[in-house]
């Protein structure tokens, strides 16, 4: 949002490094002490089988925040947490 005007979108934002949604799952499962079971469902025909965004732009324009997924995880529990101790 605070590029220079020559700056053209849009871009993909998310992380570069594969990981699977069992994996994603399993960390914030761990991350929130949270007793919730994975359940597997058949994937949707038109599901992508990688998620890998390009964020070639974004890194380039030095707009890339390089926070790995762990810390990012934790901070957002973090939030989260807060967030829901101040509305309780």
């Amino acid at each position: 949002m605070e590029t220079p005007d020559a700056f053209c979108g849009p871009v993909n934002l998310g992380n570069p490094v594969e990981f699977t949604m069992r994996d994603l799952a399993e960390r914030v499962i761990r991350l929130t002490r949270s007793r919730s079971a994975i359940v597997n469902e058949p994937l949707p025909i038109d599901d992508p089988l990688r998620r890998r965004p390009d964020i070639t732009l974004v890194r380039d324009a030095g707009l890339g925040a390089g926070m790995h997924l762990e810390d990012g995880l934790r901070r957002t529990v973090a939030y989260f947490s807060q967030a829901s101790l101040l509305a309780g």
